[in-house]
């Protein structure tokens, strides 16, 4: 450590956390950090921090304390930074400690505004802002019906969405006469209004709240100036945001009449050796309140703090988009049209509930601004054209009106437009030469693209334009992305399924004399036959499928690493008799199994010989048990809490929801595994969130999500659709399976499928819930046939001879292979290890 320079970060958000991978990225070593962060975890991503309901908190994180540790660095969780020693040098903390500083960063942030009004501190009254917030306002939720949001701007929507999600009836209350009234206009906020209100969230605008006192039907009530009032449980606060300048205050630092830490184009404060960056700062006596400017700040200060005095931060750009309450809203530039001589052209549909408007400059050849509600497709076009001064198409309102199918582009939308200097990603800062060098590198698909750049990883907004430039890179480099199956088939799995489901393909032969050359390999074989499971559903060890089929599928169990099988019945949504139990309990005992609880609530056996797998199967059958498809690429589990059978806080019976789940999607073969769970609350028992199938309950109906994982790579489910009843449930899950099937390259789970698939969830919840391709009866009709197709493979197994005959471990023998060995352990069998091997045949 000796002879660094000492720096000291106060804050560890977002950006603060950016700050310090610029400083480890470009100057390693040179500082020694310590950075002071006031809230128990490390930086998380805060602009998806409705999310956390949903995802959890690990989910948010954007750094792991590891990093802290490679680098260096000091971290000082849970603590606060209460003055600053300008004379000295050193900050002082709550807890005592004193850090001197050869330069010190400010990234405090911003905390959340409380109207100072009576009664804004009762119990269940909450600010959003940290996931602290958010766990204390899901803990209120469990025992509430209604609550209510002060505030109708970007957040309080998206709180508003937060208590929606959690199932209560939620009203958002606002001092403005509209929505989002920084953002849009008039126009606007009445579409807007108009949206979010038909997904029955209450709205109350021109109101102002002059105190909450004691409710007479729930906990709260909210008295207005007008002399109405309103009555909720919950109240949340959510009426914008004041930078944290109290440290810079008390060490008479130069602030904003307003508030704010008043900086220069290099960061610097009052005081050169002190920088503020992000929500705290102010730069030309403005604040910014979004993550892309902080990031900039962010690459200024290490850029400066490295010795590079010729960056400088010149302001940013604040338009934005994103999703509110499902709703697509995004505003550009001088959206209000403040500009002198500024021109506007609108589109307004209100059947479809859209409004567009562009914001021209005098000459109307340059865009300006522009507002988009309910549909923000061309978000990203019109921020290039308006970033980079674009010249406009001779009638501009082209641009926003409606374009008839087939019809072509307005001129001047093409990305191949842009310079190579325009920014893509304003979050990571990434331009279209950064997108275009990725694909020079080699990245041909979005997921790649993302890894390579970051593009596309904060809030999502860029992610249609990075993919579109990148596929006009690849077409300009001729470059043809090869996503052949395989050497014998010169298709994708996507295309090659419906070659096979068009064509009515049932074999493997079939489908190589068609489409194919060659003999086949231990690639295109289980594929193809895992298509034609999914297509027919006929039992995979038919007399031309059992040689496509993998090692576990061809035995119909788990092979294990001393040669056994693991055997697992089907114990549909966990829910299993004392009567079953014992004839597991009694099976597992006659052949000598292991046995093991497995986590998606099912009973695992190991140790089985091969020729003892078909008398297992019988005695199993014969108990009531079917096969539960371990061994597939198939539905797994559908695993589920004891809902409101029994639990006090079930509000529906997910263990018979579970299992009609589980019961009519079990054995459906697809491209990986899939595994389910059914919740009957929020507080979540059956991990739905994790699962690829995820459905919880609500006092309404329940909330599907869906695209989740578990394993390597953890992933939490998004949030499909809401508040359904069963029926509607059972169809979008019927529709998203098979848009899946249909869909998914070779052994690609749900997660990476949703990661890969352009436009991501929101074109997914088009497909599935708004049927925009048209095919949801088709894709409900395929289902059904596989429903009814469905028999038990154990079943029809033991009822076979010819499949019986291959279950011997010896062709001319019906004993069983001597060599295998085991060892008691906690009572129970464990394979033998070599050793131990050795010493039994020793003895013998």
């Amino acid at each position: 450590m000796t002879g660094k320079s000492r720096l000291v970060v106060v804050g560890n958000g977002m950006v603060g956390q950016r700050l310090l991978e610029k400083l480890v990225a470009e100057a390693p070593g040179r500082y020694a950090i310590t950075v002071i962060g006031e809230e128990p975890r490390p930086a998380y991503d805060r602009v998806q921090l409705t999310s956390f309901f949903s995802r959890g908190a690990d989910e948010l994180a954007l750094v792991q304390r590891a990093f802290f540790t490679q680098h260096g660095i000091e971290l000082l969780l849970g603590d606060r930074a209460v003055s600053i020693d300008r004379a000295t040098h050193c900050v002082r903390t709550a807890s005592g400690r004193e850090l001197p500083y050869d330069r010190l960063v400010l990234a405090t942030g911003s905390y959340a505004f409380v109207p100072s009004i009576p009664g804004n501190d009762r119990p269940d009254c909450f600010v959003y802002r940290t996931i602290e917030d958010l766990e204390a306002i899901r803990e209120a939720g469990t025992r509430a019906k209604r609550g209510v949001v002060i505030g109708g701007g970007l957040l309080g929507l998206e709180a508003a969405k937060a208590l929606h999600d959690l199932g209560l009836a939620t009203e958002v209350v606002e001092f403005a006469p509209r929505l989002m009234a920084v953002q849009i206009d008039d126009a606007g906020g009445r579409v807007l209004r108009s949206r979010i209100a038909e997904l029955g969230v209450g709205i109350h605008t021109g109101k102002n709240t002059t105190a909450i006192v004691d409710g007479t039907d729930a906990r709260h009530c909210l008295k207005f100036a007008d002399g109405s009032e309103l009555h909720t449980d919950v109240v949340v606060y959510s009426a914008g945001i004041r930078p944290r300048d109290e440290l810079a205050r008390e060490a008479q630092l130069e602030v904003g009449p307003r508030g704010g830490i008043v900086i220069d184009n290099a960061c610097r404060t009052s005081d050169p050796d002190i920088f503020a960056i992000g929500e705290c700062a102010l730069w030309n006596g403005k604040i910014f309140g979004l993550v892309a400017p902080g990031y900039q700040m962010a690459t200024i200060a290490a850029k400066q703090l490295q010795g590079d005095e010729g960056t400088s931060f010149t302001g940013a750009d604040m338009s934005t988009k994103l999703k509110l309450m499902g709703v697509d809203v995004a505003s550009l530039g001088d959206a209000h049209g403040a500009t002198q001589g500024a021109r506007a052209c609108s589109y307004v549909n209100e059947q479809s509930q859209i409004y567009k408007k562009l914001v021209l400059s005098a000459d109307g050849k340059t865009l300006i601004g522009g507002v988009l509600i309910g549909d923000a497709d061309d978000y990203g076009t019109l921020l290039q054209l308006m970033q980079n001064g674009l010249p406009l198409p001779a009638n501009p309102e082209q641009l926003i009106l409606p374009r008839a199918s087939g019809g072509e582009q307005p001129a001047a939308l093409g990305v191949a437009a842009l310079p190579d200097s325009a920014q893509v990603c304003s979050c990571n800062n990434v331009s279209k030469g950064d997108i275009c060098a990725a694909v020079a590198g080699g990245c041909t698909t979005i997921g790649a693209l993302k890894k390579a750049t970051k593009c596309a990883t904060s809030c999502g907004g860029c992610a249609t334009l990075a993919t579109q430039l990148m596929k006009a890179e690849l077409a300009r480099r001729g470059v043809a992305v090869n996503n052949n199956l395989c050497e014998h088939f010169a298709y994708s799995r996507q295309q090659l399924f419906h070659l096979i489901k068009v064509g009515e393909l049932r074999s493997f032969d079939a489908a190589l004399e068609k489409h194919g050359r060659g003999l086949g390999c231990d690639i295109c074989k289980p594929a193809v036959a895992s298509i034609l499971a999914s297509c027919w559903n006929e039992f995979v060890l038919g007399r031309e499928r059992a040689a496509l089929q993998d090692s576990n599928d061809y035995f119909l169990a788990n092979i294990q690493k001393d040669g056994t099988y693991s055997v697992v019945p089907r114990v549909a949504g966990g829910e299993i008799s004392p009567q079953q139990l014992i004839s597991i309990g009694q099976t597992a005992a006659k052949y000598g199994l292991y046995t093991k609880i497995t986590g998606g609530q099912r009973i695992d056996m190991f140790g089985a010989q091969l020729n003892q797998l078909p008398q297992i199967w019988r005695e199993l059958v014969d108990a009531g048990f079917e096969s539960g498809h371990a061994y597939g690429k198939a539905v797994r589990t559908v695993k589920s809490c004891v809902g409101s059978t029994w639990c006090r806080y079930g509000v529906q019976d997910s263990v018979g929801l579970a299992l009609r789940i589980e019961h009519r999607y079990k054995g459906l073969r697809a491209p990986h595994k899939l595994k389910f769970a059914v919740s009957g609350c929020t507080r979540e028992c059956a991990e739905a969130q994790s699962k690829d199938i995820g459905v919880i309950a609500t006092e309404k109906g329940w909330n599907l999500y869906v695209c989740g994982n578990g394993g390597m790579k953890p992933r939490h489910a998004e949030l499909l659709a809401s508040d359904l009843d069963e029926p509607t449930l059972i169809r979008y899950i019927d529709r998203l399976l098979m848009f899946y099937i249909r869909t998914a390259d070779r052994l690609q789970r749900t997660s990476v499928w949703r990661d890969n698939l352009e436009g991501g969830l929101d074109y997914l919840k088009q497909v599935v819930c708004a049927d925009s391709l048209g095919i949801s009866a088709e894709l409900e009709a395929d289902m059904q046939r596989v429903v009814d197709s469905y028999e038990c493979e154990w079943k029809h197994a033991i009822e076979d001879p010819a499949t019986l005959n291959r279950f011997r471990q010896f062709v001319n023998s019906e004993h069983g292979d001597d060599n295998v060995m085991f060892v008691m352990e906690r009572g129970q069998i464990r394979p033998a290890l070599p050793a131990e091997r050795q010493a039994q045949a020793v003895a013998s």
